[in-house]
C-alpha cells in the first residue's frame, strides 16, 4: 500500500530586521547618536573616484570630491577623512565603496590599510536607491547620494576577506578553467580544418588528441593519396624514424580510409598548415593546463577541502574548483549558507493571491560558485552509484533533468559542509564505501608526472587535515601499493617506492592487516 507524503513546511523564520545581516549599522549607530555617525561614499571610477562624508541623517560634511588612483593622492583624501573625523566629532564611521569591476579595489585597499571600516555596495543597490530620487538623471553626485541610503539602509556589506592562499588558489582554478574553454575551441578549429584536409582521417583513432602517430602523419604526408601511396612499410619506416610508437593494426586502417577518402576542400595545404598549428597551440595550452593542475592540488592539499576526495565521484580538479570558489568553510554557518550564495533557490513572485513559488533559479548569485557546485553534480550523476539511481528515479518519476541536478547540488552541499566543517571523510549510510585521499592523490599526481618531492610533501599536508582514526584506513592502499612495487608486479620507474615508506611513518601505521576476500571493508 503506497503512502502518502506530506510537503514539510518551509524552514525560513520571519526577518527581525529589514537590513541584510551582514550591512546592519543600526546598534552601532544608537551607541554613538546619528549626528555622530559617519559615512564616507566612494563612488569608482577606472583613473579616479568622487567621495564625500555624511552624517547618518544625511548632512553633507564634506562635499563630493575628486582623488585620482595614485598613492600621493589617496594618502591626501585619508588624511582629509581624519580630520574631517575630528572636527564634526564624529565618535563612529564607515567608508562605503561602491563595487566597480576591479577598479573600487585601490581605493578599498588604501582604506583597509588606514584601518577603516571598508563595505561594498553592490551597482544595483546603488541603481535603486537612485532611480526613486533622480529619475532618468545619473551624475557622479546622484550616485554618492544614492551610495549614502543605500548604506544607511544596510545595503553596504562586508566583504569576506581572503588570505593569500586562498586568492592564489582562486586564480589558479580560475585560470584553469579559461584555458581549457580555449583549449576545446581550438579542439573544435582543430577538426575542422583538418577535415578540409584529410577527409575522415580523424575517425580512424578513438583518442585524436593523445595520438601521436596521427599528428605526425598529417605532418609528414601532404595528402590522403601520399599516405595510400606510402603504403605499410612506408608509414612504419617514417613513425620508426621518428620514435614514434604505432600498432600495425591502426596504420592498416589509415591505409584502408586512405584508399576511399574523399577529395579535399580547395586549399588543402593551407587547411593542413593550419591545423598542425592549432594543434602546437592545443598542446601547449595542454601543457599548461597539466602544470596549473599540479599546483592547484598542492593548494588543495594544504586546505580541508582535501577531505571531499574520500567523496566517491569527486575528484582533484573538482574538489579544488569548489573550494577555490568557496573560501574558508568558516565563512559559511551552514550548507544554506553556500547553497543561497550560490542561488540555487528558484525565484518567487507573490501578491495578494497570485503565488508563483517555483520559478527559474535566481539570477544575482556568485555564478562561479554555482557552475562549481552543478559540475560536481554532473560528475556525481555520472560517476556515484548512489546518485546514479536517485536520478534515474526521479527522471522516472517525471522530474526535469534541471530539478534533478539542482536535487543533486543541494545533497552534495550539505554533505560536503558536514565533512569540511566537521573535519571529517566522507561516511554515508547509502554508500557504505569510501575512496581513500591519499591514495587518489597518489594516482593524480602519478598520472601528471609530478616530481616526487612535490608529491611527498602534497601527501605530508593532506595527512594534517586527516582525522586520526583514518590513519589506518587511509595506510591500506599505500601498503598494498608498496607491496606491488617491492614484489616488482608493477612497472615503469618506481620513485613511489622511496616516498611511500616515509608517507606510512607520517601517519604511524605499521603493517596493515589486508581486507580479505569479499570481506566489507568497515569504512
Amino acid at each position: 500500500m503506497s503512502t502518502t507524503r506530506t510537503r514539510k513546511p518551509s524552514r525560513s523564520r520571519p526577518r527581525q530586521v529589514l537590513q541584510k545581516p551582514a550591512g546592519v549599522i543600526h546598534p552601532r549607530v544608537q551607541k554613538v547618536g546619528p549626528e555622530h555617525f559617519g559615512i564616507v561614499s566612494v563612488d569608482c571610477a577606472k583613473a579616479r573616484s568622487k567621495w564625500m562624508l555624511c552624517d547618518f541623517y544625511g548632512n553633507v560634511l564634506v562635499p563630493p570630491t575628486v582623488v585620482e588612483h595614485n598613492r600621493t593622492a589617496l594618502e591626501a583624501a585619508i588624511a582629509q577623512i581624519r580630520q574631517a573625523l575630528q572636527q564634526h566629532a564624529l565618535d563612529d564611521f564607515l567608508v562605503a565603496v561602491e563595487r566597480t569591476g576591479r577598479y573600487h579595489r585601490p581605493v578599498q585597499r588604501a582604506c583597509a590599510a588606514a584601518g577603516f571600516e571598508v563595505r561594498i555596495v553592490h551597482p544595483f543597490a546603488t541603481k535603486q536607491f537612485r532611480q526613486p530620487s533622480d529619475p532618468g538623471y545619473k551624475t557622479d553626485d546622484t550616485d554618492l547620494a544614492a551610495i549614502h541610503r543605500a548604506a544607511v539602509n544596510g545595503f553596504a556589506l562586508i566583504e569576506a576577506a581572503l588570505d593569500e592562499t586562498w586568492k592564489t588558489l582562486q586564480l589558479l582554478i580560475r585560470h584553469r578553467r579559461d584555458l581549457v574553454f580555449k583549449n576545446t575551441a581550438v579542439c573544435c578549429q582543430i577538426r575542422e580544418h583538418l577535415d578540409a584536409a584529410f577527409p575522415g582521417f580523424a575517425a580512424c583513432f578513438d583518442q585524436l588528441w593523445d595520438s601521436a602517430t596521427a599528428w605526425h602523419l598529417v605532418g609528414h604526408f601532404a595528402a590522403p593519396q601520399d599516405l595510400a601511396a606510402a603504403g605499410l612499410a612506408g608509414l612504419c619506416r617514417s613513425l620508426d624514424d621518428a620514435g614514434v610508437r604505432y600498432q600495425r593494426r591502426t596504420l592498416r586502417r589509415i591505409l584502408e580510409w586512405a584508399a576511399v577518402a574523399a577529395a579535399p576542400d580547395l586549399a588543402a595545404a593551407q587547411y593542413r598548415r593550419i591545423a598542425l598549428a592549432l594543434n602546437d597551440d592545443r598542446t601547449r595550452k595542454t601543457q599548461e593546463i597539466h602544470a596549473l593542475e599540479r599546483e592547484i592540488a598542492a593548494y588543495l592539499a594544504r586546505t580541508p577541502y582535501v577531505l571531499l576526495l574520500s567523496f566517491p565521484g569527486i575528484n582533484v580538479v573538482s574538489a579544488a574548483d569548489f573550494a577555490g570558489e568557496m573560501g574558508p568553510i568558516s565563512n559559511y554557518a551552514n550548507s544554506r549558507a553556500i547553497t543561497g550564495r550560490a542561488g540555487l533557490r528558484p525565484c518567487r513572485y507573490q501578491s495578494d493571491q497570485v503565488d508563483k513559488a517555483n520559478g527559474p533559479l535566481v539570477h544575482n548569485c556568485n555564478r562561479k560558485l554555482r557552475a562549481a557546485i552543478l559540475g560536481i553534480a554532473d560528475n556525481l550523476v555520472c560517476c556515484n552509484h548512489h546518485f546514479n539511481v536517485l536520478a534515474h528515479h526521479w527522471k522516472v518519476a517525471g522530474k526535469d533533468p534541471r530539478d534533478i541536478h539542482i536535487r543533486v547540488a543541494l545533497r552534495f552541499c550539505r554533505i560536503a559542509y558536514l565533512m569540511v566543517a566537521g573535519r571529517q571523510v566522507f561516511h554515508h549510510p547509502c554508500l557504505p564505501g569510501r575512496h581513500y585521499i591519499l591514495d587518489k592523490l597518489t594516482a593524480f599526481h602519478r598520472q601528471h608526472d609530478t616530481p616526487v618531492p612535490d608529491l611527498l610533501r602534497d601527501l605530508q599536508a593532506a595527512i594534517e587535515h586527516l582525522p586520526r582514526p583514518e590513519y589506518q584506513a587511509e595506510a591500506l592502499p599505500l601498503h598494498q601499493e608498496l607491496e606491488k612495487i617491492q614484489a616488482g608486479r608493477r612497472r615503469g620507474p618506481q620513485l613511489l617506492g622511496d616516498i611511500l615508506p616515509i608517507v606510512l611513518a607520517r601517519l604511524g601505521v605499521g603493517a596493515v592487516q589486508s581486507t580479505a576476500s569479499g570481506e566489507e571493508h568497515p569504512h
